[in-house]
């Protein structure tokens, strides 16, 4: 079994580089740290590489990449993913800053990236826009959450944070509630993708930019009841949904069983759960339509 700590980027194919380019440096807050040709590289204001964009026919995700610990063995890697009966492949340089990767196919066709050790882009003068500290993590639409869940956790070692009752189910691979998740819907596609600010007022202040612009929020700002996180969601040019969230639920000790303990909890201790029942959220407004038919 694969032991992933941490997402590390992701890659979307687009139809309109220059303008999803344009979105994620000037509304989300992102540096085009590198160029080449038909692929750009955008990393956090850290240098950290947090979105690859890729000329393709659709807008889709692509590519999904983690990081494991620096003494991992490729090889052992590749025989138990055979074991498994997923074919792999050992891709050198697959993006800057990274060496090699092995990359594999999860059950819908979405390409893993697994790899030991990314160097950071230097840090240059940051673009206006929101400025996230890091990719937080992706959702995807599915047909059986629960199959997914199996897959990433007999393969990649995530472990399941909540779930809500059969439909929906957040997994971790570090401290965090979740860096993926998978929601039933009636097609599969990528459900939203997310970056996490600093603080309230740095979600608040996002909030006033993205009103600033025109650009409405479908969701939000409230307070989830699965992973706690204050969130807003809106929709980019490529009409993906953009979660910006905050203060996410972390199980900083494995072994406790629970998350680290916040006065929001309605549960103390706070374990992972079946969430039924509604509301679920602690506050906010409901989900838009828009924020809906992503599972149509």
């Amino acid at each position: 079994m694969i032991k992933v700590t941490r997402i590390g980027h992701a890659t979307f194919e687009t139809p309109d580089v220059e303008r999803q380019i344009a979105y994620f440096t000037d509304i989300v807050g992102l540096v085009l740290a590198e160029r080449d040709g038909d692929r750009a590289f955008l990393s956090t204001r850290l240098g950290d590489l947090a979105v690859q964009l890729e000329k393709g026919p659709a807008a889709r995700c692509a590519r999904i990449s983690f990081q494991v610990g620096p003494e991992t063995d490729f090889a052992g890697l590749a025989r138990g993913l055979a074991a498994e009966g997923v074919k792999s492949d050992l891709r050198p340089d697959p993006s800057p800053g990274i060496d090699k990767a092995l990359t594999f196919a999860d059950p819908k066709g979405t390409l893993i990236e697994v790899f030991t050790a990314a160097k950071p882009f230097e840090r240059k003068t940051p673009s206006s826009g929101v400025g996230p500290l890091k990719l937080g993590h992706l959702a995807f639409c599915v047909d059986d959450p629960k199959a997914y869940a199996d897959f990433y956790g007999r393969v990649l070692g995530f472990r399941v944070s909540d779930w809500i009752e059969d439909w929906f189910v957040f997994m971790r691979c570090g401290p965090d509630h979740h860096t993926v998740n998978f929601v039933q819907g009636k097609t599969t596609r990528m459900h939203h993708i997310a970056f996490e600010l600093k603080d309230w007022p740095h979600l608040l202040t996002a909030c006033d930019y993205l009103g600033g612009r025109n650009i409405p929020i479908i969701w939000g700002p409230g307070r989830h009841g699965p992973g706690h996180n204050l969130f807003t969601y809106h929709r980019n040019p490529d009409d993906q949904i953009i979660e910006l969230f905050t203060e996410l639920d972390k199980m900083m000790d494995e072994s406790l069983g629970y998350f680290d303990p916040r006065p929001w909890h309605r549960d103390k201790p706070q374990k992972p759960k079946v969430w039924v029942a509604m509301p679920r959220d602690i506050w906010g407004p409901p989900p838009t339509p828009d924020y809906l038919r992503q599972r149509e």
